[in-house]
């Protein structure tokens, strides 16, 4: 049950990246980012295999709020801003570090506030009106974080414990910002270099749409910075740098707007097609090689691997593996797991 559950929700945030990628990109490059990332990140583990972690929960929070947010934005009513505050706090109850998509209301308020100065004939937001929206929005967000206060109470007898290392003992002006992305240690594009291509193309979003582009860049950069800072920034048995799985909506717009410039171009559809294609299925095949190596520890799942042995390996060592090892997974889990 907790694992087809687990498939379920990561689906559906899945789903609604796609919608989201849909509304500003052609629905092919939408299709192909949304099938890219799922397959070429993190996510397959976390979805399938280590069903009982957060992150598949996570993802689904993220994209339910980002989807009604990009569908109400500028126009929201105040009963909206609430249902958007309980959707923030879905988020932060599940995975703390999610709230930093709060960056998206912030920008749209900051934008509500100056688009008279920008254009006169624009309609003008009155302050107080934004005041009592940023109010509602934030004591909604607030109560729906209850669970989590009333929990960390009766575990560790403080609302504001979580259980991780003290906030005081990160590494706040020294993070391993370099480390994250490139180390053999769980580097989050070294080890998914999919995501790269996916954060170069957030660029291109901004010049689809510069609120949703700007906000899916700032909340990237201060996710970044935070896990930089983390002590255990590697997610020590992490398959790739799975704290970053959260954001798998915003990589499928990045992913999705980088592929309609390229078939802008291109300037031939089929060709961009084909090419983009064939791009998925080598990042697909390779990550999929990667996770075996990762689940049957040919790589060892705590620390730095070797990129020669692992680059080897998914030539030589997961092809003679491979059917060997789905046998006794499907037939024989007892012994697999011995």
């Amino acid at each position: 049950a907790m694992s087809m559950t687990t498939v379920f929700y990561r689906f559906l945030s899945l789903l609604l990246a796609f919608r989201i990628a849909r509304k500003y990109f052609e629905q092919r490059w939408a299709f192909f980012a949304t099938i890219g990332i799922w397959l070429a990140s993190s996510l397959p583990v976390y979805m399938y295999f280590n069903p009982s972690w957060s992150h598949a929960f996570s993802a689904f929070s993220v994209a339910l709020f980002l989807w009604y947010w990009d569908r109400t934005k500028l126009q929201r009513t105040l009963g909206q801003w609430a249902v958007l505050g309980l959707l923030a706090g879905l988020m932060g109850n599940v995975y703390y570090p999610n709230v930093f998509l709060l960056i998206f209301p912030g920008l749209e308020i900051l934008h509500l506030a100056r688009a008279g100065q920008r254009d006169p004939s624009q309609a003008i937001v009155p302050l107080g009106k934004l005041v009592s929206r940023c109010a509602v929005f934030g004591a909604v967000f607030l109560v729906s974080l209850l669970p989590t206060f009333v929990t960390r109470q009766i575990i560790y007898g403080s609302p504001f414990e979580t259980g991780y290392p003290g906030i005081r003992t990160w590494n706040w002006t020294s993070p391993v910002l370099l480390r994250v992305l490139f180390s053999s240690d769980h580097g989050l594009w070294t080890w998914t270099p999919i995501l790269f291509v996916a954060v170069v193309g957030l660029f291109f979003l901004t010049k689809r749409n510069t609120l949703l582009g700007t906000g899916s860049i700032l909340t990237f950069l201060a996710f970044y910075y935070f896990i930089a800072s983390y002590p255990d920034w590697d997610g020590i048995s992490s398959y790739g740098n799975r704290f970053f799985i959260s954001l798998t909506p915003i990589f499928v717009l990045g992913f999705a707007a980088l592929l309609s410039a390229f078939s802008h171009a291109v300037a031939r559809p089929a060709r961009a097609a084909a090419i983009a294609t064939a791009a998925i299925v080598l990042f697909a095949v390779w990550n999929l090689g990667f996770i075996f190596q990762w689940g049957t520890h040919m790589v060892p799942a705590r620390g730095e691997i070797s990129w020669p042995e692992m680059a080897h390996n998914q030539f030589v060592g997961v092809p003679l593996r491979l059917t060997h090892s789905l046998e006794t997974y499907f037939l024989h889990r007892k012994d697999m797991m011995q």
